[in-house]
């Protein structure tokens, strides 16, 4: 499963589509993860998206 994400200008159009596939992290964390590179008004931009799953990393609650 992956998770879409968009990036748009406050008026709606979209700058970015990003499709974040499941990600386990080296910490040990799981989530979702995805960059990519992005154009607004003539200049290049790196974007990065990451969801990390509360509580998900080995030997952690989420109250901690």
């Amino acid at each position: 499963m992956a998770i879409l994400a968009e990036i748009k200008t406050d008026d709606g159009k979209v700058l970015g589509t990003l499709a974040l596939p499941i990600k386990e992290f080296k910490t040990g964390s799981r989530g979702y993860y995805a960059n990519t590179k992005i154009e607004i008004d003539g200049k290049r931009y790196q974007a990065q998206i990451q969801l990390v799953e509360i509580g998900s990393k080995p030997g952690k609650t989420e109250n901690q």
